[in-house]
């Protein structure tokens, strides 16, 4: 198994660190566009080695796509990250081109790879890297779900005063602070509805906060969170290493799935040694439908300004 990410900074580092200490690739390769970025915390890392006791090998390269040559699994995290009071698709206007040649450039070293697009506004640029690679669509997979289900599960457990390995919920929709949809109709405590322990009150700040928890750490870090970032997009390395064909909340392209068509928006999806395995229809109930139509308008939105 050999992975590239692009992009070196904070959440590209984190997902490297990450994916090296779980121990089930070969290689990582960092690349980055700044001279020599890329190497130090490549040596930084491999530092660690001897320390947390793996075996993977942590590569950095400025900029040199042949070394990403044969990669199973590439994340893009390249491009600008946001800054308080920003929302995700104020950066489309740079990360846009970014993504797309970085998607270029891998595909012509690895054409049989399957990519995680990490970088905001992030369905948008999931959709653009199935515009200009045309992968086949269980391919290209977009990340948001999979962090702002992990947000949503924090703050169900912090409601509840219980470990987060009590609590299951997912978030659907559009990466955004107002597209994305904790279904707290579904979030569950050990199979107990989490309506169950909480009033729907509280039920109602914890969706409130979960959609706002990549801004609300934006404002107090500075910058964007890199953390659960990258563990999130390391756990999704980790299930198509693994073919566990594990379920994640992610940017799909649907094409009829929910209604909806020619676009990629966070839906719950098997993900395994072939990218996307299956996409998961549940039922919603008419309020979530309206709402994923709506968040789905949106992001049609955000895509019309490529």
């Amino acid at each position: 198994m050999k992975v590239t990410v692009v992009g070196a900074g904070a959440v590209g580092a984190s997902c490297a660190e990450y994916i090296a200490i779980k121990n089930f690739a070969e290689e990582v390769v960092l690349v980055d566009i700044k001279e020599g970025f890329a190497e130090g915390k490549a040596m930084d890392l491999m530092q660690c080695a001897s320390l947390n006791g793996f075996d993977t090998k942590i590569t950095g390269v400025t900029n040199d796509y042949s070394k990403t040559a044969d990669s199973d699994v590439a994340v893009i995290t390249s491009g600008i990250p946001r800054k308080p009071g920003m929302t995700r698709e104020e950066l489309i206007s740079t990360n846009a081109g970014i993504v797309k040649q970085v998607a270029e450039n891998l595909i012509k070293n690895s054409p049989n790879v399957t990519i995680i697009v990490v970088s905001n506004p992030m369905d948008t640029m999931a959709y653009l890297a199935h515009k200009a690679t045309n992968l086949p669509k269980n391919k290209i997979i977009g990340m948001g779900g999979a962090l702002d289900s992990a947000r949503f599960k924090y703050r169900l457990a912090e409601a509840l005063e219980c470990p987060a390995s009590d609590v299951d919920g997912m978030v659907i929709g559009g990466h955004s602070d107002t597209g994305m949809i904790p279904l707290t109709r579904l979030a569950t405590r050990n199979s107990v509805p989490v309506s169950k322990f909480i009033s729907n009150d509280k039920l109602e700040n914890v969706k409130e906060e979960t959609k706002v928890g990549g801004a609300t750490l934006t404002k107090l870090l500075g910058t964007s969170a890199w953390y659960a970032p990258g563990a999130a997009v390391s756990a999704m390395v980790h299930a198509i290493a693994n073919d566990s064909k594990k379920m994640f909340p992610c940017s799909c392209l649907l094409e009829g799935e929910y209604g909806l068509k020619d676009i990629s928006i966070g839906v719950p999806a098997i993900i395994g040694k072939n990218g996307i395995e299956e996409i998961v229809e549940i039922e919603l109930d008419d309020a979530e439908k309206a709402k994923l139509n709506e968040s789905a308008e949106a992001v049609r939105k955000t895509n019309g300004l490529l």
